[in-house]
């Protein structure tokens, strides 16, 4: 019984050596690369193929105004609206220049619309260089004068023959018999002199009526112009109409000034 056990116990030794010296035998396979150091920089590659369209994007907006204006010009439409226009369309300057026209034409009736309210609805009227307004309300010489002033003006002084005309041809259409105008008289040794509003004094023309200026006392020494165009002193404390005159550059008030 012992012989047989002893004799399992080596054959399953000689078979377990086999299967050691088998195993020892196989070689092993490793698929693992360790990393070595790094290289130099290689030479670019060759450029690759050009990539997909995106997508389109918004195009640029540009009002008819902006459209007007650019085929304004004398250049060809095509010059004028590249810059402008969506591509793979037609740039239509025949629609723009006329709107260009019509805008034109709006301004110039505009023009007259303003013509009609200064000269039609304010009374204005006008020279090249000048504008003259009817005040419509009584005041003193002295508070006509600071008035005007306020306005951006100055009482209105007839200096040439024309401004006289116009100034009497407006009173006289105004249905007034006088107003007051930027004139004053001073006494200079027993002489009635006169000065404009500005200081200048009255050299080469003058429209005084027969017998003035009189000079006298200083409460008279303002000055009158009538519907005919004829000067006359006056009391400065008298309350009448009057006139103030603006260059044309400036803004005539139209709200009235106390």
């Amino acid at each position: 019984m012992d012989s047989q056990a002893s004799s399992a116990r080596l054959l399953c030794f000689l078979i377990l050596s086999g299967v050691v010296s088998d195993l020892a035998a196989t070689e092993v396979c490793s698929n693992t690369i360790l990393p070595g150091s790094k290289g130099n920089k290689g030479d670019a590659g060759a450029r690759g193929p050009a990539g997909l369209i995106g997508k389109t994007g918004h195009s640029r907006q540009h009002s008819a105004l902006t459209m007007a204006y650019v085929c304004k010009k004398q250049a060809p439409c095509e010059v004028n609206m590249a810059a402008i226009c969506v591509p793979g369309t037609t740039c239509d300057c025949g629609r723009y220049r006329k709107l260009v026209g019509q805008m034109e034409i709006n301004v110039d009736k505009l023009k007259n619309t303003v013509k009609f309210v200064k000269n039609v609805v304010l009374g204005i009227k006008e020279t090249e260089e000048k504008l003259y307004l009817l005040v419509r309300e009584p005041r003193t010489f002295q508070q006509a004068l600071v008035n005007c002033r306020k306005r951006g003006g100055v009482l209105a002084m007839p200096k040439s023959p024309d401004t006289n005309s116009l100034l009497a041809a407006y009173i006289s259409q105004a249905g007034l018999a006088r107003v007051f105008v930027g004139l004053q008289t001073v006494e200079q040794e027993g002489v009635g002199v006169a000065a404009f509003a500005d200081r200048s004094p009255v050299q080469d023309y003058s429209a005084w009526a027969q017998g003035e200026p009189r000079g006298g006392a200083a409460n008279s020494s303002c000055v009158e112009m009538s519907g005919t165009g004829t000067w006359s002193q006056v009391l400065c404390e008298a309350s009448m109409f009057y006139v103030c005159e603006f260059a044309r550059n400036r803004t005539v008030p139209a709200t009235p000034l106390q």
